[in-house]
This record gives C-alpha cells, structure tokens and sequence, in this order.
C-alpha cells in the first residue's frame, strides 16, 4: 500500500513538473473598473533584459471614460527603479499585468511619444477577457480585411517589429509594404531555435513573461514583441492593445529573448528576438490579442532557390508565412527578394529566369506552375518576385472559394548581362496560302549588342479562315497585341497604356488560374492573327505607340507591390526550345509561339493572301 501511495505521489509531481506554470498557478482575482480610484497604487510585471520577469510601481490617476478603441482606460503613472533604466514605459511593455491590493486590474497599454514617457494608460482585464469569448479553435483561413490602425487616445506610435535575416534593400521594401498596418521594421541578430523545428512543447509561460507574434519565421524572421498578461490554461491574453486589428487571426505565437530595452526621446523600446513556436494568435482587437498555447497556425511554407550566375553561388532557404490573404502575398514576395538579395549581393541591372510551383488545396489540378525570364536596368530582384507575389494573391484574394496554400517552391537565376532582343522583320516563305496550310514565318532578331539571328515559326492557317487578307502579328511575348488594338482604336491619339490593363473578368477561380499560367511569356515570339479593321496610317502610329511603352518591360502597378510589378507571361510546360506551339486555347485566337533564351520586345506584321 505505501509502495503505490509513493507511486501515485511520484506521478502527481512529475505532472505538475511538466505542466506549464499556467495550469499549477492560482487564478487571480480581478478588480473592475469601478472600483479603482484615483490615487490608488499597484505594481506592474516585465522583462526589460533577458528572461527575467521584474516589478514596477504604477499609481492611477483616474479613469478615462469610453477613450479606448474596446471601452474605459485607466491612466497611470509608473515608477521605480525598472522605469528609471528604461526611460519610462517601452514598446514592448504592451501586456504588462497590472496588480492593485493583489488583484489583477489590467494591461499597460499605451504611452506618450514626445512626452512624459512615465505616464501611459491600462486596457482593464474585463475587456481583455471578451476576447477568448469571440472563437473556439483555429481561425478561418481569410480573415477579415485589415482596418487602418486608427488613432489611440495616446497617438500611439508605429508598432516596432523585429526583423532578422533581412538585407538592407529587402527591409527597405518590408518598411514600404507595411506602412499602412503602422508597422515599423527594424533589424536585430537572432535565429530560430533548431530544437523540435523551432516548437517549444512544454514551454513555461506566466504573466509578465515576453512573447512574440509572428509573422514570418525560419531563415528569416519578423515579428512583435509584448508582455503576457494573463493565463489560464492553454489560453493567453498580451499587449492590451490590437497588433493589426484584423480581428480572427492566424498569427504564431512565441517565446522571446530581449537582448536590451532602449530609451529614447520620442519612444523607448525593446529589443529581442522571437525564440521557439509556443502557440498561436487567433484573436486581434482592439482589447489586445488572444491566443492558444500548443496549438499551431497554419502556415504558407517556403522553399527558395537561387542562383547568381555570375558568382556561381546558390542558396537555398525557407520560411513559414502566416496563412493571411492580405499579408501572404506581400511577405512571401519580399522573402523571395530577400534571398535574392543574400544571393546577389548587389542590386541593379540583370537578367532572372523564374519558376515556380505553388501546392493548394482548392485549385485545379492542385498546382500553380509558371515561368518567365525578365530583365530591368533598375532592380532586377525586384521585377523577378512580381509574378510569385501576382500568383500567391489572386489565389488567396480569389472571389470564388477559400484556398489554403501547401507548398511554394521557387527557383531562381540571375545573371547581369543584358539577355534583350529586338524584332526587326518577320517574312513568310509564301504570300499565297490556303486553309489548313502551313506557313513558314523567319523572324530575325537582334540581340543587344549582338548579331541578327534568325527564328522560325511555323503557322498553320485556320481551315475555317474566309479568303481573303489575313494578317498575323508577330511580336515579344511582354508586349500588348496588336490585335488588342486593332478594333478598337479609330486613330493613333487616344491613351495606348489604357489598354495595358485590358482584361476580361474571370468567371472562375480555374480560369483566372488558367489565364496566369497560359500568359505569354516575356522570351516568347508570339504570331497570332489579326482582324483588318483599321487604317495602315493609324495602324502604323499604333505599332511605334506600342513599342514605345512595352520596351520597357513593365506592366500596371500591383496594389501591394507597386513597384516590382512587371509586363507578365507564361505556360508552366513550356521550356527553352525552339519548336513552335500552341495550345487549345491559342489555336482558337490563332495564336502560336516560339520560346527564345532572350527578352524579346518590338513587333512586326506579316501579310498573307487566303485562297480556296
């Protein structure tokens, strides 16, 4: 009998052992908001360096009515020797646990810039506990459309994220893309831990304990950090305050190392990295944020591959992106530069050959396979991610059914020289053909700074084309047809880039999938026919018109890349060979093409005579 009691105890206090300290901990009572009066004195929980929870006096000053973005804030004035090292209440301190007469009140929340930094307001703990009410389990895949950070009763500043792994050019553009949620990157050293793939199983996690939110993590990392608030279970409230009020979310959530906290004139602030995987977010309101500990988010994974043929380097790296159909997209795209980035270790002018493969449940076939070749004077990784970010978004964004991303692979080359050609004539082998016959179309070509060469497609007639002229087109797969033009133009004046962006709407997600992949690509000599319906003079000014805007090789801007947006193309199947094709599709807009290993830009026009 004494031999099993030893056991059953020897069990007990293994379990309490392995338990989290949010199980064995005691619930805290909690002090309403009615009850706290000016003058009142409490303390507050941080880390300000390292791992080490520490303690902070707090005295209220009253209590501001229906001022916060969720109901009632508490104005406070903390003091003490934690706030003398960090020049008053620090981004970073969001979450810390609030205590009057042992009871928990609330979270710090807010805090002046340019100000007293001692002074700053708490979000009461009534408020914050409304977020576990809101969802049972893991959050939708779409979530709802960001809202514009509005401005708090504090004017709060720019929430500081923490971003390792970047390069200078890829922060750059992180700091662009993220204007509009009031995020701020910053760069700091740190990696993810190896263990368990990054999972901490049986993590410790009290109040006032730093946490991260993330965004992005593996070879590089961006995320937030704050302070737990309360526990209870596997349930965690922090920050007190909304990270991107997107509402039901899909965010990681993490342990955390803060290396220092700085003290500054306009806002102090931590400094730390997010360590191993704990949980995840899948509340953001404005009360603060609401998560689960040892449940995990889904995740946009990443495999990038990149080539720089001129340092005959190649890296590979990976990442896991928040499932987040606003924030996939953009992170994703940026990541992609960013190994480009590391790769190169340059910006400029170049040539990249592209592909890539993205795994979803929801689309047809399951797989999204496309490759291009681009070059710019400008940024070269820059124009080479726009495609990657076009497809991730029309496939989270689509109108038509959710889709949840499993896999993205992306493969890219980069060389610096110019790969660039121009079309300087077109001739068939006859001027006289009929229905069904195949002509013979040699196009010469003139590389930059290089010699003509000469390309052959071979065009069969349509056996339903009437007798009759028949003109094809013969042009760069990145240029806009001629035939878009033909039609519906009466002269030469009228605004051509208009027509750029010309594109029916699709009525499927299959078939806006099926017009990325089928686009042409930018080294593809397309020929395809042409209605006669406009004058040779006006048909002239179209073709000069045309070639001065497409040989730039840029398209319209995407909304969340404006500046990598590129003139598009392509057909997942097609390789560099040098045979003519078409597809179903192309054979009814009597279309074929040749794939060439250069950009190709300019066009020309053949004439045929259709006979019976």
């Amino acid at each position: 009998m004494l031999n099993i009691l030893r056991r059953c105890l020897t069990a007990l206090a293994a379990v309490l052992i392995i338990m989290p300290i949010a199980y064995v901990q005691a619930a805290p009572e909690f002090m309403p908001v009615d009850q706290i009066v000016k003058g009142m004195h409490g303390t507050a929980k941080t880390v300000v360096s390292g791992t080490q929870i520490e303690e902070f006096g707090v005295e209220v000053l009253g209590v501001m009515k229906q001022k916060g973005p969720s109901g009632d804030l508490i104005l406070v004035r903390t003091y003490g020797d934690v706030i003398e090292r960090t020049g008053g209440i620090a981004q970073g301190m969001s979450g810390s646990p609030v205590y009057i007469n042992g009871k928990l009140v609330g979270a710090i929340a807010y805090g002046w810039s340019l100000t007293d930094h001692k002074i700053g307001m708490v979000t009461p703990i009534a408020d914050m506990l409304k977020l576990w009410e809101l969802n049972n389990g893991q959050a939708e895949l779409q979530a709802p459309a960001a809202e514009t950070p509005a401005e708090t009763p504090a004017n709060a500043v720019s929430t500081p994220l923490m971003a390792s792994g970047f390069g200078e050019q890829a922060l750059k553009m992180l700091t662009e893309k993220l204007k509009p949620y009031n995020l701020t990157p910053y760069a700091v050293s740190g990696s993810m831990s190896d263990d368990n793939n990054g999972i901490a199983y049986n993590k410790t996690v009290e109040p006032g304990s730093t946490v991260g939110v993330q965004l992005v993590r593996g070879d590089v990392s961006l995320g937030a950090l704050g302070t737990v608030t309360y526990v209870d279970g596997d349930k965690i409230l922090a920050f007190g305050h909304p990270f991107l009020k997107k509402g039901k979310v899909n965010y990681f959530l993490t342990d955390a190392d803060v290396y220092t906290t700085l003290s500054g004139l306009e806002n102090s602030f931590k400094v730390g990295t997010s360590t191993e995987l704990i949980g995840m977010v899948n509340q953001d309101r404005g009360a603060g944020i609401a998560g689960t500990l040892g449940k995990f988010p889904n995740v946009v994974p990443l495999r990038i591959t990149v080539t720089d043929k001129d340092l005959g380097r190649t890296n590979e790296l990976w990442a896991q992106v928040v499932q987040d159909e606003d924030l996939a997209p953009t992170l994703s795209a940026v990541s992609v530069f960013n190994a480009i980035e590391k790769t190169t270790d340059r910006t400029g002018s170049g040539t990249a050959r592209i592909n890539f493969e993205i795994s979803a449940a929801g689309i047809p076939g399951g797989v999204l396979t496309r490759e291009n070749m681009f070059y710019t004077q400008g940024n070269i990784g820059e124009m080479a991610v726009a495609e990657v970010h076009e497809a991730l978004a029309l496939l989270t964004g689509n109108q038509f059914t959710p889709v949840s991303i499993m896999d993205v692979k992306v493969n890219v080359t980069i060389d610096s020289e110019r790969r660039t050609a121009t079309i300087v004539e077109a001739k068939a082998n006859t001027a006289t053909a009929k229905p069904g016959d195949k002509v013979e179309i040699a196009v010469k070509i003139k590389p930059f700074r290089g010699e003509p060469i000469i390309r052959c497609v071979t065009y069969t007639v349509p056996k339903e084309q009437q007798p009759g002229a028949l003109m094809l087109a013969v042009r760069g797969g990145g240029m806009v047809s001629v035939a878009q033009l033909v039609g519906k133009r009466q002269n030469g004046e009228e605004d051509l880039s208009k027509l750029f962006m010309l594109k029916p709407r699709a009525k499927s997600l299959e078939e806006a999938v099926q017009e990325l992949v089928n686009r042409d690509r930018n080294n593809d000599i397309v020929v395809e026919a042409i209605e006669m319906s406009m004058p040779d003079a006006a048909l002239g000014n179209a073709g000069k018109n045309v070639k001065q805007i497409a040989g730039t090789f840029e398209t319209a801007p995407s909304p969340a890349l404006p500046e990598t947006s590129v003139k598009t193309p392509a057909k997942p199947g097609r390789t560099g060979s040098e045979a003519a094709k078409s597809t179903k599709g192309d054979e009814l807009k009597h279309k074929v093409y040749v794939t060439t290993d250069y950009i190709i830009d300019g066009d020309s026009q053949v004439m045929l005579n259709i006979t019976k």
